[in-house]
């Protein structure tokens, strides 16, 4: 009976470290790659292959709180942004990514370095076909937490407003 248990748990651990159909370093490297390719087509400006990299389903969160918008009202706000020839220019500086089980859905969290100095991007990705595609995007912007009280107090006039807007919905 113990020997029954030993080989079923172990079984079932390699069972869950393997994923059909899927190699984690090939998989680790086309995401890798999708993100890599977001920030260098923002960074030279090709609305159309940036844009090829998020899924039509996906949703962007940018650093402001109203900053909550499907791929056409982000394609919206940001086509001002790519026509002038330069969108923005973020370099990743660390990123760590996972996947589930069915090696179909991917999710990241990494650091980048910005205009506005570090930034947290953070989402998830899809496997549509062969291809991988954003799913949903988050750029946070970091705030050293020295610093958190200052910031509040500058932001709260701001926010103050917004909160009570979207408490009353």
């Amino acid at each position: 009976m113990r020997s029954f248990f030993i080989i079923t748990v172990v079984g079932i651990i390699l069972f869950s470290c393997s994923r059909p159909g899927a190699d984690i370093a090939t998989e680790s490297s086309k995401v890798n790659a999708v993100l890599d390719s977001l920030n260098a087509t923002a960074a030279r400006a090709d609305f159309n292959a940036y844009f090829k990299l998020y899924a039509d389903s996906s949703v962007f969160t940018g650093t402001d709180a109203n900053e909550r918008w499907n791929k056409k009202q982000f394609q919206d706000f940001a086509k001002p942004y790519f026509d002038k020839g330069r969108a923005w220019n973020f370099s990743s500086i660390d990123r760590h990514v996972y996947f589930d089980v069915t090696g179909n859905l991917a999710w990241f969290d990494e650091l980048l370095s910005t205009q506005m100095k570090i930034c947290r991007g953070s989402g998830v990705l899809v496997k549509e076909r062969n291809d991988w595609k954003i799913k949903q995007y988050v750029l946070s912007a970091t705030i050293p937490n020295e610093l958190i009280d200052s910031v509040t107090t500058i932001k709260s006039t701001i926010e103050d407003v917004l909160l009570k807007k979207i408490t009353t919905k």
